[in-house]
């Protein structure tokens, strides 16, 4: 079966978590970040087209679940995602979420995905689709500090859009390190466990941290950062959760994807409301500069945005294209008559 283009039909596709498997397989996993990366960069170079709001939380004292709503001219799309940390001690995913494209002309949903393994994709692509652009050249060493279920997906991105081949691990738990180097085996990486953060980011050109643990966490200090590294800060992710000591980020040039979210949610949030902040999108417009000079510290203080989703949606929608990989929901009611929807519903009866 084809991929349903058209709208305005009885039945939405819908990607589950085995079929998004399938497809990410089918195309091949650097392929889908960097792709992926693309189409991300591609909706932040008209970023002005979209309607933008920060993400839409309800706090608990253990996690959080948000809505993540945005919309251009032509399509509207949102995820849901919970971040709660402590399902891990108790067998459960921290993150799951599920995403859904609708046309904006008749408000007819036309894509339903799970969004749970294409999170940690998008993550991963928009952090590598930042780096190529802030890190220095010929970067070819990055520092994982944080092991867990994001780390994989940062070190193929890094290696597919910038060429990280040498990897330095840290983890507060071994057992995650020891995970991620039996996945990484036989990928193309130089793999380096260390026993601490001061070890792992020795010689490292970029320092990813993509720890869970929410609260006000400093994972780096600010004598551990030397001069001309890129900073790739994801595990700051909601209020109360940072990674980074304060006197980093006042050394640092800071970039982030939408300020009124990050200084809520990201590193930012321990510093002043007016410190200062370039939008990412800014830089590959050419309206601001990324890495000027190779003594420069740049910071992606990256905490997700709906654009991203946006984008990793209309790259899962495109592939669809002769694939098998998703199946019809009938989830749109569709009466022989638009005004009858009670007849119809009288006539399954029968």
């Amino acid at each position: 079966m084809k991929t349903p283009q058209p709208s305005h039909l009885a039945f939405v596709p819908f990607v589950s978590v085995s079929n998004m498997m399938k497809l990410v397989h089918h195309i091949g996993i650097e392929r889908f970040l960097a792709d992926l990366a693309d189409y991300i960069e591609s909706d932040f170079r008209r970023w002005p087209e979209f309607e933008k709001t920060p993400r839409l939380a309800a706090h608990s004292p253990v996690g959080v679940i948000e809505l993540m709503p945005t919309s251009d001219k032509t399509l509207y799309g949102f995820k849901y995602v919970n971040g709660h940390p402590k399902n891990m001690r108790e067998g459960l995913q921290t993150v799951t979420a599920f995403g859904l494209l609708a046309e904006m002309d008749s408000g007819y949903p036309v894509l339903l995905s799970e969004m749970t393994i294409l999170t940690a994709l998008r993550t991963a692509a928009t952090s590598a689709m930042v780096a190529r652009v802030l890190a220095p050249e010929g970067a070819d060493t990055m520092a994982l500090i944080g092991n867990g279920a994001q780390s994989e997906f940062q070190a193929l991105a890094m290696k597919a859009l910038c060429g990280i081949r040498k990897l330095r691990l840290y983890d507060i738990d071994p057992e995650a390190t020891s995970k991620f180097i039996r996945n990484m085996k036989g990928l193309g990486f130089e793999l380096y466990p260390c026993k601490t953060p001061e070890e792992a980011i020795e010689g490292a050109q970029i320092i990813t941290t993509c720890t869970a643990d929410k609260q006000y966490a400093t994972i780096l200090t600010d004598n551990m950062v030397g001069a001309g590294v890129h900073i790739n800060a994801i595990g700051g992710d909601c209020p109360g959760k940072t990674e980074l000591h304060p006197d980093i980020l006042k050394r640092a040039d800071v970039f982030v994807e939408y300020p009124p979210q990050t200084r809520i949610e990201g590193e930012i949030q321990q510093m002043p409301a007016d410190f200062p902040v370039t939008e990412f999108w800014q830089v590959l417009a050419g309206t601001a500069p990324g890495r000027s000079n190779a003594r420069q510290i740049t910071l992606f203080d990256g905490v997700g945005f709906a654009i991203e989703d946006f984008a990793a949606l209309r790259y899962v929608r495109h592939r669809l294209h002769d694939t098998t990989y998703y199946e019809p929901l009938d989830m749109i009611a569709d009466p022989d008559d638009p005004r009858d929807l009670f007849g119809m519903l009288q006539r399954s009866r029968s």
